[in-house]
């Protein structure tokens, strides 16, 4: 198979700061920027100056290493400066709810924080280290996922995705998009359908913007026009990603994926979802236990800074929706793909 290199890379560790692609800027600019502090970290994990599961576990263990650096400052004894940066880990964790790789990356984290015997310089360089590998690890795992995904691609197939799950919601590669990427290898005539994904707009704003950029056709469309291009015969499959998974298969996506699987399932129209087994929450039996985010109500009321809609109107903005896992025809993981029964498949992905 033919090796594809996203030109994309969204995060990485630099010397003494965490080097990011500042997503808020797209599609007018796009820019780096150097994040020096952990609650710089914080408030670009909040704000979605970076985004998607996978990028945001990565930020998340980058803004550990910043803590723990401005902790050295202190003059801390040892037990003083584990204690502080345990409670700095777990403060860094709550930053967006939803997405479990934060959680994660935040618990490899603490893991080394716990068991260091090292002194406390000597502990930064491993929690850098440990970042470091993150990212490499990330890369890896999302070439895997490509390649698993593009084995179930139809030929010439054109793909729905919703929101971003590509290179830039992960170190470089990408979830959904790496599956589109790996099979846009080996067939040039693999192309994208894109939702515009309201109200953030990722799928019109960063997907677009990242499929261009590595020349692989993509068409936006809106979000309420997935059913009609779905009966005129012009959709083929939907791959998206995930923000949690829980051990029976429900995955919490952003919102409107739900919606698309409903009408992928009318249409029967094969619905996956791409996403490393870090997604997989097993610790919650099913989606009922998956927290969504609330977010801002200037993002549905305003675009681009301007009012879209009467003042004092009522708004409720959940950032994510569950779609259950009867919907789910298949989750492409770097161990393959898993299928129903997702209770059974998933607890051998983690045993195997």
């Amino acid at each position: 198979m033919a090796e594809f290199t996203s030109k994309i890379r969204t995060i990485e560790w630099v010397d003494t700061y965490s080097k990011m692609v500042d997503q808020t800027k797209f599609p007018e600019h796009f820019e780096y920027v150097k994040i020096t502090t952990g609650e710089g970290m914080f408030n670009a994990i909040k704000t979605m100056i970076v985004r998607g599961a996978p990028a945001i576990g990565i930020a998340g263990a980058h803004g550990i290493v910043l803590f723990a650096q401005e902790l050295e400052k202190q003059n801390l004894t040892k037990e003083e400066f584990v204690k502080k940066l345990l409670e700095k880990s777990d403060y860094m964790a709550s930053a967006r709810p939803t997405a479990v790789n934060l959680m994660w990356a935040v618990e490899k984290q603490k893991e080394i924080i716990k068991n260091s015997k090292s002194d406390i310089k000597t502990l930064i360089e491993e929690l850098k280290t440990n970042g470091k590998k993150m990212e490499e690890d990330d890369i890896s795992i999302n070439k895997k996922i490509g390649d698993y995904g593009a084995q179930v691609v139809p030929k010439g197939a054109t793909i729905l995705t919703h929101c971003n799950a590509g290179a830039l919601a992960t170190v470089g590669y990408g979830t959904a998009l790496g599956v589109v990427r790996s099979a846009f290898a080996k067939d040039p005539d693999i192309q994208v359908f894109a939702d515009e994904t309201r109200p953030r707009q990722q799928g019109a704003r960063i997907t677009t913007l990242e499929l261009t950029m590595d020349s692989i056709p993509v068409t936006l469309i809106t979000d309420g026009m997935c059913s009609y291009f779905m009966k005129k015969g012009m959709i083929d499959m939907v791959v998206t990603g995930a923000d949690r998974i829980a051990a029976n298969g429900d995955s919490a996506n952003k919102i409107g994926t739900y919606t698309v699987a409903i009408a992928a399932k009318y249409h029967n129209i094969p619905f996956y979802i791409a996403a490393p087994l870090s997604t997989i929450d097993t610790s919650i039996k099913s989606g009922d236990e998956i927290v969504i985010e609330e977010r801002s109500h200037e993002e549905v009321t305003h675009i681009n800074g301007k009012p879209i809609c009467a003042k004092g109107v009522n708004i409720i903005n959940p950032g994510f929706d569950v779609t259950p896992n009867e919907l789910i025809t298949g989750i492409i993981t770097e161990k393959g793909i898993l299928r129903p029964d997702y209770v059974k498949s998933i607890a051998r992905a983690f045993n195997g």
